[in-house]
């Protein structure tokens, strides 16, 4: 019985170092897992947790320190928000300006490509009336194209023929027109004398002998404006005849190129847009037809020179909105004032005026209706920028332009408003159909059958 104590106590110290030896294992387990060990309130690694055993914790009443923000947290929402805008006008920005590079290098192919759109949208028409009659497609191109071209060329060999045939007279007159005006100063209570016109007519002479060079090169400046038309007008007439013989297809391919997810909302707004083009120039020509007309007549029987001419320049002038009326008519006012006086220069003035507000406010909103109506102010800016990137070519196609843009937007507001409608959940049960704004099929059905014939 006395070897008992002593093997219970071997057994004891056994179980002790064993203990012992788990309690390091743990450890050292647990430094290879994080090498950081929590001593006191301070993380510090743990081959310096040794060392660190005779610090002292530090005091309660010492200051807590508090750990540095995240950046992205300490940025304001509003700044965020603002900042997250602002990089993606900056790219939006950077795109629109390297569009608007990409479109003056080819300045020439787009304007001729927008012109053949116009003219399509003009043309069109009557290839549908002809394919109804019965006539082949390409017969039905053909005869519309030749058609339309062959007016176009005769009204412009008409304005060049008119403007030959009367600028001798012009020029008679508007020397006549110069000499009264001399007259008319001399005897004006502005007290000229003629020396000082004298000296106005030298200087102008002057001028104009000492730029010679710089009105020459001018002129083959105009010589190339010139070859670049005529080319644009080639383009146009080729570009024209496919889209009136093969527009559909080339539609179709243009919607593969559209990612599929945006494929049905491109596919709906495409032929909207086409409808508002074609509305906008079928009733800007009868507008620019009716303006052109009245004022024409007018003209005539004030006796102006070249009242046909103008009247010509006065539907041209159409086309640009705003800004082309006011132009034109103040030509003929010019010209009226040159040749025939004051007094018929404020009959044309009255003339232009009043066919200009029966333009404005009967014509344009009952034959171009709601479906192409732009606001003014926006016409007025995008004729101004229409000119300033691409001359009077950009201020032609820059209303049609926002009143399609206006119709595209708008369908593909409507179609994601409808496509996210469609995919809300349906509501269920009995209360949620009775709240829904509008009543179940059954429901219509049971309201159809009871209403009275």
């Amino acid at each position: 019985m006395s070897k008992v104590p002593g093997w219970l106590g071997r057994v004891g110290d056994g179980l002790t170092r064993v203990g012992a030896r788990l309690d390091e294992r743990r450890a050292e387990a647990e430094a290879d897992a994080d090498p950081l060990i929590a001593h006191g309130s301070h993380a510090v690694p743990a081959d310096a947790a040794a060392g660190l055993e005779h610090v002292p914790a530090p005091p309660d009443y010492a200051p807590a320190v508090a750990a540095r923000p995240d950046p992205v947290a300490a940025v304001p929402w509003g700044m965020r928000v603002a900042a997250e805008a602002g990089w993606r006008l900056l790219v939006l920005a950077g795109t629109l300006w390297v569009l608007m590079k990409i479109i003056s290098s080819v300045q020439l192919v787009v304007l001729a490509f927008v012109a053949a759109l116009l003219v399509t949208a003009m043309l069109q028409p009557t290839v549908a009336r002809l394919r109804r009659v019965g006539l082949p497609r390409g017969l039905a191109t053909a005869v519309t194209a030749v058609l339309g071209f062959v007016i176009m060329g005769l009204v412009g060999w008409f304005v060049v023929w008119q403007v030959m045939e009367n600028i001798d007279n012009l020029s008679d007159r508007l020397r006549d027109g110069i000499e009264e005006l001399k007259r008319w100063l001399l005897n004006s209570p502005f007290h000229v004398t003629e020396d000082q016109i004298n000296d106005i007519a030298k200087n102008l002479s002057d001028a104009v002998g000492t730029n010679t060079e710089e009105i020459t090169s001018a002129g083959l400046q105009g010589v190339t404006v010139m070859v670049e038309f005529l080319t644009g007008i080639l383009l146009a007439m080729f570009s024209t005849l496919f889209l009136l013989y093969d527009g559909k297809r080339i539609w179709e391919w243009s919607l593969k190129l559209v990612p599929a997810q945006a494929r049905p909302g491109v596919a709906g707004a495409g032929p909207r847009a086409w409808r508002t083009l074609t509305a906008y120039v079928r009733g800007t020509v009868i507008v620019a037809m009716i303006d052109a007309i009245f004022i024409g007549l007018g003209l005539f029987f004030l006796d102006v020179p070249m009242a046909v001419p103008l009247a010509v320049f006065i539907f041209l002038g159409a086309f640009i909105p705003l800004v082309g009326a006011v132009m034109s008519g103040a030509l003929a006012i010019v010209v009226s004032l040159v040749t025939q006086g004051p007094f018929t220069a404020l009959m044309v003035m009255a003339v232009v005026l009043a066919v200009q507000q029966i333009e404005g406010h009967v014509l344009q909103p009952f034959i171009l209706g709601r479906a192409v109506r732009v606001h003014p102010l926006a016409v007025v800016l995008s004729v101004a920028a229409g000119g300033l990137v691409a001359g009077i070519g950009g201020a032609v196609v820059a209303v049609p332009l926002v009143a399609v843009t206006n119709t595209v937007v708008g369908y593909l507001r409507a179609h994601s408003n409808e496509a996210a409608l469609r995919a809300a959940p349906q509501p269920h049960g009995a209360t949620a159909v009775a709240v829904a704004p509008t009543p179940a099929p059954a429901e219509r059905a049971a309201d159809r059958a009871a209403e009275p014939e």
